[in-house]
């Protein structure tokens, strides 16, 4: 959702900003970081 918003936001500014692939990177990264720390905890405590 905030790459969606960041996008909109930078059209609005400049119509040729292209924001969104930019935007993705940490939510992807937040995403894997969050599986991979969820995988330790679990075999860490099974």
């Amino acid at each position: 959702m905030a790459a969606r918003v960041s996008q909109m936001e930078g059209q609005k500014a400049d119509p040729s900003n292209f924001l969104l692939m930019h935007a993705m990177g940490p939510n992807v990264a937040g995403v894997i970081g969050s599986a991979v720390a969820a995988g330790v905890l679990l075999t860490l405590f099974k």
